[in-house]
């Protein structure tokens, strides 16, 4: 095994060593609606329907609760092991420590040949392994990790097919063509691969070498039309519409308000600074930022620099145009293996200046000391700068495995809060709402649909609403001295009196004396 390996080997087994951390952890740390929906999907699939082109949610109302999203690459994965294994959440966990492992190997030979030097492919795969994004969200139960690993692959091999492959042979366009139609099915972010591809194929088409015109094109054409299709069919079998809702209804008249209005334009430009500070805060980390805008500044050469260039441009228009509406961030996610590569390429252009300037063992030695230290040093900030994302409510949890277990099996519930971890782990399907906005005609609808229990965990939102408290008190509390008041909303179980009770209150509220009918504590 030759040193670089086993130097490569080294910084894996310290990747894997960072995103241990947690890995048992209920999946309602940081972010766990996103989690929550990654499970309950990955669930649906081993105990509903095991096809990945059918993702159902717990909410929404009785399942199926088809919704459109990504291909489901690690719910499907974790699906598969909880049939054989039984479900367990750490499943998910582990399947992106190793797409984010693996993004750590991919990045190490990648930049070793787009800079045609050992070393700057350690670099790159060292700073990828400890930057605090990649360390965190590497073991979440999420998406992006296994997006950002097709996505530097598909890089990866469509730059050695359009500048080394002499042929553009069919094997080498079936390998970067499919691992492009896995990043954009892993997720449609990885459609900024597209403008480095893009340009790499033209500066092929340009350069007067061996020219396939038709593979070109298909190698680019093919992965945009399998995502159409594929986005058609979720379209149309999926009655909860995130990923285009989220871009008709946000994203687009954010945008065109930017370009059209001089105030909405400032606006989105400073959220485009905050984008940018988060950016360098929990993703990047502060230390490898320094890095990437060095290496951008002060690029060592390299095969072909449209590749970061490009990356880079791709990735602030996405920022700008999505990140600056969805300010959350692990959107930014895609641009860490660039931020990997264009610190690779500074730190290249220091040593390669040190050791035309430096003679002696001893210096040298002195210089690679401290370069270890250095090392260290980001390590150690990068984890401390994403330590707040371990933290999760531990009464939270007890309180929806208490549930779990109370609850009757099967039963459809209400659930008073928006957050898809916490209904994972109560392990009911139903409906999740914001108890302050829901009225007593949504919750009789909900129970006409076979809701049976409703769950009050934002109590004070609930009773701040009046009207749907009062309704509510119809049915019988199980422990009326619970954190989350549980209702027993099946019509059979309405209480004596109810219907008095409620003509009082609607008799007070029109008179102006409601306030006798709001609990106490209020």
């Amino acid at each position: 095994m030759s040193l670089w390996t086993l130097a490569l080997v080294a910084i894996l087994l310290l990747g894997l060593l960072l995103r241990l951390k947690g890995l048992h952890n209920p999946i309602i740390d940081h972010p766990g609606w996103r989690q929550g929906d990654e499970a309950a999907i990955a669930r649906n699939f081993a105990s509903l329907q095991y096809n990945p082109l059918y993702p159902q949610t717990d909410y929404n109302g009785p399942p199926p609760n088809y919704v459109e999203l990504e291909l489901q690459i690690v719910p499907f994965l974790a699906a598969t092991l909880y049939k054989i294994f039984g479900v367990h959440e750490v499943f998910g966990r582990l399947i992106s420590i190793a797409f984010s492992l693996g993004t750590v190997a991919l990045l190490a030979f990648f930049a070793r040949w787009l800079f045609a030097d050992a070393l700057a492919g350690l670099v790159a795969g060292f700073l990828f392994a400890v930057m605090p994004g990649s360390v965190y969200y590497g073991r979440t139960f999420t998406p992006d990790t296994a997006m950002v690993f097709f996505l530097v692959a598909a890089l990866y091999a469509g730059a050695r097919y359009f500048i080394d492959d002499e042929t553009l042979s069919w094997r080498g366009w079936m390998r970067a063509s499919s691992l492009l139609v896995l990043a954009l099915l892993a997720k449609p972010v990885a459609a900024i691969a597209l403008l480095p591809l893009a340009t790499l194929a033209f500066e092929r088409i340009v350069s007067g070498r061996t020219l396939r015109l038709g593979r070109i094109v298909l190698c680019l054409l093919l992965p945009v039309v399998v995502l159409y299709a594929y986005d058609r069919f979720e379209s149309s079998v999926a009655e909860w519409h995130w990923a285009s809702g989220i871009v008709r209804l946000h994203v687009l008249p954010a945008l065109g308000a930017a370009l059209t209005n001089g105030a909405a334009f400032a606006q989105k430009w400073q959220y485009f600074r905050d984008v940018l500070t988060l950016l360098s805060r929990t993703m990047v980390g502060a230390g490898c930022m320094a890095l990437m805008l060095l290496g951008i500044l002060f690029p060592a050469p390299m095969r072909s620099r449209s590749i970061l260039w490009t990356w880079l441009l791709a990735s602030a228009l996405y920022a700008y145009t999505v990140v600056t509406v969805e300010r959350v961030d692990y959107y930014l996610y895609p641009i860490l293996p660039l931020a990997a590569l264009a610190g690779a390429a500074f730190i290249l252009t220091v040593t390669r200046a040190l050791d035309a300037l430096l003679r002696g063992v001893a210096v040298k030695r002195a210089c690679l000391a401290a370069a270890l230290l250095l090392a260290v040093v980001l390590t150690l900030a990068n984890r401390n700068a994403v330590k707040p994302y371990y933290a999760y409510g531990a009464a939270v949890y007890r309180n929806a495995v208490t549930l779990n277990s109370t609850l009757a099996p099967g039963a459809l519930i209400v659930m008073g809060h928006y957050d898809p971890s916490v209904l994972y782990y109560i392990n009911r399907k139903g409906w999740e709402e914001d108890p302050y906005l829901w009225t007593p005609f949504d919750e009789q609808s909900a129970i006409a649909k076979g809701a049976r229990y409703f769950v009050a965990i934002e109590r004070n939102r609930f009773e701040k609403n009046v009207e749907l408290y009062n309704w509510m008190q119809r049915f019988p509390v199980i422990n009326p001295n619970a954190k989350w008041p549980v209702y027993q909303t099946n019509p059979a179980q309405v209480l004596p009196g109810a219907g008095a009770r409620w003509r009082r209150f609607r008799s007070a509220e029109k008179a102006g004396r409601a306030s006798q009918f709001i609990p106490k504590r209020h």
